[in-house]
C-alpha cells in the first residue's frame, strides 16, 4: 500500500513515510493510493469480531506486512489498548426510543482520540527503535487531541512533544491533563488564541523543509493518516452492534451521527462507506458550522470568527480533513484539490464546484446545534435515560432527538459519543445536572502545573523553533 498526497505532486510514501510526516511536501493530506473493497463474505465474517480485532484486521490492510508482520502489529495493538478501562474497549448503550450511543472514551484522557492516538503511538515506537531514531512531535489542540497525545509518548526518550492548546478555550480538566504532566519530553504551551490560530505557527514550522528535516518534524493531529485509519474501526464496529440483520442482501443501511470539527472523525466514517459498509453518515457541528454549509449549500467558507460553545473541541473553521473527503470525492483529482484548497487558504472564502457538491451532499447529510439545542438534548437523556452525556456527544443526540420529534425514521442509528461528561462538568450544571466525576479527574486539580505562555503579540513559530533547538542541543551534548 502506498499513500499519495491529495494534492498530487509530492512523491508517494509506504505507511511508515505518511506515519512520520505532517502536511505532504506539497501541502497536501497522505491518503491511500487505493481504498480496499470488502465482499459480503468478509462483512458477516468480521461482524462476530471484537472492537481490537477490527481494528487488527483494518490495519492489516493499510500497513504491510513487510513493514509490521501480522504477529506483531496484532501484538502492537494489544499494547495499545492495555490501559482503557472497559474490557471491550468501547461499549455501545442501548437507550430508549432507538438511542444508541457509541462510547469511544474508555481511555486514559476519558476522549475517543485515546483509540487512534495509543495505536498511533505503537506504530511510532515500533518503527523509532529500528531506525534508532528521534522525532519532534508537534499537535495543536482544541481540547481532546493534546492530552491523548501526550498519554501516547510521555516519558520517551526517543520523542519531543510540543503542544499548543488555546488558553481558556479548553475546559479546565483538558486543559489539566495537558499541564499536569511533568515529563522531560513533553512541552506544552498555552496561547492566546484560538484553535485556528495556534494552528498557524505549526503550519509554519512544518513549511521549512530544512527546519522540519534536522529535526524530524511529525503531527499527531488528524492530518496524520494513522489516526483516520483505526477510526475507521468505529464504523464497522457501530454497524455491527446496530445492524438488524447480516443475512438479508443487500445489507440494510446503519445511519452513523459523527459529532466534526476538523472532519478526521468523518473522513474515516467516509472511507469506511467506500469500503463497502452500508452506512450513512450525518456530520453534525456546533455553532462552527462549516462543514454543515458546506454539504448544504457547497459554501466552504470562513463565517467570522470562531465562536465559543460548550462542545468546545469542535470549535474549528478551518476542518482539514475536508481536503481528504473532497479529494475522494473528486475522483482523487489532485489538480483540482490544490487549486480549491490554495483559493480557500488565500481567501478563507470557496463555493464548491456543482458537480463536486453534488457528490458530497449525496455521500453525507450533516445539522448544526447551538448551545440551547445542546443543553436540551443532555437534559432530555439524563431525563429519559438517567445518561449523562458530554456537550459533543449532545450535538449527536440532538439530531438525533430532532428526527424522533418530527416521526423521521431511516432505521437504526447510532451517535457517536467523543467523550465523557466527566470532563465537561461546567456543561453539565448549564444543563442543570450534576456532574459525575471520577477521582482520577478529580486529583488534576491538586497537581503541579507546567506550562509556557504565549502571548498575542508574541513571535508564537519562533518561540517553539528557538524551544526546539534548545532541547535538540541539548539532547546531544
Amino acid at each position: 500500500m502506498r499513500y499519495i498526497s491529495t494534492r498530487g505532486e509530492a512523491k508517494s510514501v509506504d505507511f511508515e513515510g505518511a506515519l512520520f510526516s505532517g502536511y505532504a511536501p506539497d501541502g497536501g493530506l497522505f491518503m491511500p493510493q487505493e481504498i480496499p473493497t470488502l465482499d459480503y463474505n468478509t462483512l458477516r465474517t468480521w461482524s462476530v469480531f471484537s472492537y481490537p480485532e477490527l481494528v487488527k484486521e483494518l490495519s492489516s490492510l493499510f500497513i504491510s506486512s513487510e513493514l509490521i508482520p501480522r504477529k506483531e502489529l496484532n501484538d502492537l495493538i494489544d499494547s495499545a489498548f492495555r490501559r482503557f478501562r472497559h474490557k471491550n474497549v468501547v461499549h455501545l448503550a442501548r437507550l430508549k426510543n432507538g438511542l444508541n450511543i457509541l462510547e469511544l472514551w474508555h481511555g486514559v484522557t476519558y476522549a475517543f482520540k485515546d483509540l487512534s492516538l495509543s495505536c498511533t503511538g505503537q506504530f511510532l515506537q515500533y518503527f523509532l527503535k529500528k531506525r534508532k531514531k528521534h522525532v519532534t512531535i508537534l499537535v495543536g489542540t482544541s481540547g481532546d487531541t493534546g492530552s491523548s497525545a501526550i498519554e501516547s509518548v510521555r516519558g520517551e526518550n526517543n520523542m519531543d512533544i510540543f503542544v499548543l492548546l488555546p488558553k481558556d478555550l479548553c475546559s479546565q480538566i483538558q486543559e489539566l491533563q495537558m499541564t499536569t504532566v511533568i515529563e522531560e519530553n513533553v512541552h506544552v504551551f498555552t496561547a492566546h488564541g484560538n484553535s485556528d490560530e495556534i494552528d498557524e505557527p505549526i503550519k509554519e514550522l512544518f513549511a521549512d523543509a530544512d527546519f522540519a528535516r534536522k529535526h524530524n518534524l511529525m503531527s499527531l493531529n488528524s492530518i496524520n493518516w494513522s489516526r483516520i485509519m483505526v477510526q475507521i474501526a468505529h464504523y464497522f464496529y457501530a454497524y455491527f452492534q446496530c445492524t438488524p440483520s447480516m443475512d438479508m442482501t443487500p445489507l440494510p443501511t446503519v445511519e452513523i451521527v459523527v459529532p466534526t470539527g476538523g472532519g478526521g472523525n468523518l473522513t474515516a466514517g467516509y472511507v469506511a462507506q467506500k469500503m463497502g459498509l452500508p452506512i450513512q453518515l450525518i456530520a453534525v457541528v456546533n455553532n462552527n458550522d462549516i462543514i454543515h454549509r458546506t454539504i448544504q449549500h457547497g459554501d466552504f467558507s470562513f463565517s467570522g470568527s470562531v465562536k465559543s460553545t460548550l462542545a468546545s473541541a469542535m470549535d474549528i473553521q478551518e476542518p482539514y480533513n475536508m481536503e481528504r473527503l473532497l479529494w475522494l470525492l473528486s475522483d482523487c483529482d489532485g489538480s483540482l484539490i490544490k487549486t480549491l484548497m490554495e483559493q480557500f487558504y488565500t481567501s478563507k472564502n470557496l463555493t464548491l464546484p456543482e458537480e463536486l457538491h453534488r457528490k458530497l451532499s449525496e455521500a453525507l447529510n450533516s445539522c448544526s446545534a447551538s448551545d440551547k439545542d445542546i443543553v436540551q438534548a443532555m437534559r432530555r437523556c439524563w431525563e429519559d435515560n438517567r445518561y449523562l452525556l458530554c456537550p459533543h456527544s449532545a450535538v449527536a443526540v440532538h439530531y438525533h432527538y430532532k428526527q424522533l420529534d418530527c416521526h423521521l425514521s431511516n432505521g437504526p442509528r447510532c451517535c457517536l459519543a467523543p467523550a465523557s461528561a466527566a470532563k465537561f462538568p461546567d456543561a453539565v450544571l448549564r444543563a442543570k445536572l450534576v456532574p459525575e466525576v471520577p477521582p482520577e479527574i478529580r486529583a488534576l486539580n491538586a497537581m503541579e502545573t507546567r506550562s509556557t505562555t504565549l502571548r498575542r503579540e508574541d513571535n508564537w513559530a519562533r518561540i517553539l523553533r528557538d524551544r526546539i533547538e534548545a532541547i535538540a542541543q541539548r539532547r546531544h551534548t
